[in-house]
């Protein structure tokens, strides 16, 4: 390994690229430590839901919500706009005949996607910094800092609050540029190097809370205590998860194909057998994200709606029990809940993505079929039979690694910082995009005859996102 490495800096054009990516994540993490003028303190200390709440969204925001920086909406903003366009794309005419048409309809699709993002920016800017103001106490002024405000406060309040929101959505867009000079100039997916860089940027501060709270003595495997014995099935089951995530990221279904024979001339071409691999994992991380997203919100709405009764009345007590019961991420109704809805979202995300009817005419194109299926039809039903029952296999996968960290942060009374790196959405994208960053290394490597960092692994994988 360390061979590997010396020879990926003795080749310029790589070295060069190389050290370009680590400069720019080194300015993306140097900008995660810069704060809003305005605020004075951040929700990590107050703690409470609004900082769980945060504590989730962090993972694949690139950033930590729970403090406000200039970086404090992460490139969150630019991943929800992606998806808005993706899933627009496959419904909506005028955009699915735009990604038809090539590099042209690309860029122009990426600068809609700009325009979105920072419009995005600026909506949930505002409503973020009114939150963290507001949580400051009830006058609404608690977390402004003292000295940029003078006596008269509400004169100055509505100023400091919009150079505030473009300071962050400045700051996000800056992220967004600087995802998109990785692509260029350095190597890897700039955005998803981003993203993992602010999940690995929470492991020192994970395993020293995991050191300082850790006993030197057996405590037979007690809630909230992690003694020797559960420092060594915490170990064993993060080796477990990570060689699971690694098996099915990379796992592929192989269809077998044949290219038709024809003649040109006196000579015979065609008639090779070749694969059409299918990812198990087609969704990616994306049904978890959406599942996590999408059960924050009714805890926090039924416990909105329990304020507005009287407390130890019959409406109150449900509605108060039916929110601890969703907030609670060791609860059964959760779990069940959050594999419901990864099955659900794994579907959809499929269903969106995969088209076996465009796959069938590619092959037909081709002169490519599948031997015993004739082209047209019988191939696309064919292709979409596999895929629902490898989408199910994947599906149950992202289910059991999306409750491992409830499991542990449950059963164990392991904090959810620690139980976060179990599993769930921030292990599976830092997997999937340093497959990908070892792939394209691999990739200037072999051209210039040296073995690849992947020698043997059975391939790579593409971004999550």
């Amino acid at each position: 390994m360390f061979e590997k490495l010396r020879i990926i800096f003795s080749i310029p054009e790589l070295r060069k690229k190389v050290l370009l990516t680590i400069g720019l994540l080194a300015v993306y993490r140097i900008g995660f430590h810069i704060p809003l003028p305005m605020i004075a303190t951040n929700l990590a200390d107050s703690g409470g839901t609004a900082s769980e709440f945060f504590e989730k969204i962090t993972v694949f925001a690139a950033s930590d919500l729970r403090q406000a920086t200039i970086f404090g909406l992460g490139i969150m903003p630019y991943i929800s706009a992606s998806i808005i366009f993706q899933l627009l794309g496959s419904v909506y005419k005028p955009l699915e005949e735009l990604k038809k048409e090539g590099e042209a309809g690309r860029k122009k699709l990426n600068e809609y996607t700009r325009y979105l993002t920072v419009a995005i920016c600026l909506v949930q800017s505002y409503m973020y910094l009114k939150f963290m103001l507001m949580s400051g106490g009830s006058t609404g002024y608690g977390n402004i800092n003292p000295n940029f405000l003078n006596a008269d406060l509400t004169g100055l309040y509505f100023g400091w609050q919009m150079v505030a929101v473009l300071v962050m959505t400045s700051g996000t867009v800056f992220l967004m540029w600087l995802g998109e000079q990785i692509d260029e100039y350095g190597i890897g997916n700039g955005i998803s190097l981003l993203i993992m860089a602010g999940i690995l940027a929470q492991m020192p501060k994970a395993l020293y809370e995991l050191v300082r709270n850790m006993k030197t003595e057996l405590t037979g495997l007690s809630r909230g205590q992690i003694g020797i014995e559960t420092l060594v099935l915490l170990i064993v089951l993060f080796v477990g998860v990570v060689f699971g995530v690694v098996f099915i990221t990379l796992g592929q279904r192989k269809i077998p194909t044949q290219s038709a024979k024809f003649t040109r001339g006196r000579r015979v071409y065609g008639g090779t057998r070749q694969f059409l691999p299918l990812r198990i994992n087609q969704a990616g991380v994306m049904p978890i994200i959406f599942a996590s997203s999408l059960l924050m919100i009714p805890g926090m709405l039924m416990g909105g709606l329990a304020s507005m009764f009287a407390s130890g009345g019959t409406m109150f007590n449900a509605l108060n029990y039916m929110g601890l019961t969703l907030n609670d991420q060791a609860s059964f109704v959760f779990n069940l809940l959050y594999v419901v809805l990864i099955f659900f979202f794994c579907y959809f995300w499929t269903a969106i993505t995969f088209n076996p009817k465009e796959m069938s005419d590619n092959l037909r194109d081709s002169g490519t079929f599948i031997p015993g299926y004739r082209p047209g039809k019988r191939t696309t039903d064919y292709l979409e039979k596999v895929m629902v029952r490898i989408t199910y296999v994947g599906a149950a996968f992202l289910s059991v690694v999306a409750i491992v960290p409830t499991i542990v942060y449950g059963s164990l009374g392991v904090p959810y910082s620690i139980a976060g790196f179990y599993g769930g959405t921030g292990l599976l994208i830092a997997v999937s995009v340093a497959f990908d960053l070892v792939q394209k290394i691999d990739s200037h490597l072999v051209m210039r005859n040296y073995r690849g960092l992947l020698e043997g692994a059975g391939g790579g994988v593409s971004p999550v996102v």
